[in-house]
């Protein structure tokens, strides 16, 4: 049976704080024990946050590339030039709404960059933002290794975000980071209930499980970033979040 259990009582994060003794500490309040099989999913936010990924925009000077879609899509020129910072290609503008590439490969709104639920280290709080970890993969390993070490078990850890879709309304969480875990299953040539071979059958289970634990999580004020996961049905095996980018040349909605 999969299980999905918020952390409890986890502390607002700040620059420097490691994010693994916490969760041992959380893990430790919900009196759970850590077994073979078990995934932590964790919330970009903290793991920026611990990764002093904040940038004041009062510090950003705008280029002319931001300057020229300020005025297009209506958005601060300093934020605009952290999104080109952060991204690889701009893919789509409209008032209000830049679509990029981000660095790390997947398409996503504003590069990722966040506004909500960032404290304003003592400065006006709107000019805080808070961008996303320079590599998820590495920072789930780093993760991964500490609770592995201190627990005697294998585990899987995931780091998450919500994005918007292509071909649907709202947003939902989706694996940025990934740890000792698949991003996809690859269910090709295995039977379905009516013994028909399946030919084109690979599953997004690491975002699955990122829908559900950001459910879990809720969006705005919860306060529950950490979710533990027992039962996911699915083995192990190292992972990482290129298997979930999907080929430009198999991209039809670039």
């Amino acid at each position: 049976m999969l299980t999905l259990t918020p952390l409890p009582s986890i502390p607002l994060i700040h620059p420097g704080d490691d994010l693994a003794p916490i969760m041992l500490q959380a893990l430790d309040r919900a009196r759970i024990t850590l077994q073979d099989g078990d995934i932590l999913v964790l919330a970009q936010k903290i793991v920026s946050k611990s990764e002093n990924r904040f940038v004041n925009l009062a510090t950003v000077t705008p280029g002319p590339r931001a300057f020229e879609l300020a005025q297009s899509i209506d958005k601060d020129p300093r934020l605009l030039e952290l999104i080109l910072q952060e991204s690889q290609a701009v893919l789509r503008t409209r008032p209000g709404t830049i679509i990029v590439e981000h660095k790390l490969g997947f398409v996503c709104a504003n590069a990722g960059i966040d506004h909500s639920n960032v404290a304003g280290l003592g400065t006006p709080k709107e000019e805080w933002v808070l961008l996303l970890p320079k590599d998820p993969d590495a920072s789930a390993q780093s993760i991964r290794q500490y609770l592995e070490a201190a627990s005697g078990a294998r585990l899987g850890v995931m780091i998450i975000d919500s994005h918007g879709r292509a071909w649907r309304t709202g947003t939902v969480g989706v694996a940025i980071g990934l740890a000792g875990m698949p991003g996809l299953e690859d269910l090709r040539g295995k039977l379905d209930l009516f013994d028909y071979v399946l030919r084109i059958t690979t599953v997004g289970v690491a975002d699955e499980l990122a829908a559900a634990a950001s459910l879990v999580m809720g969006q705005a004020a919860e306060g529950t970033p950490i979710v533990h996961v027992r039962g996911f049905p699915y083995p192990l095996r190292e992972g990482s979040l290129q298997e979930l980018i999907r080929p430009k040349e198999q991209d039809l909605f670039r």
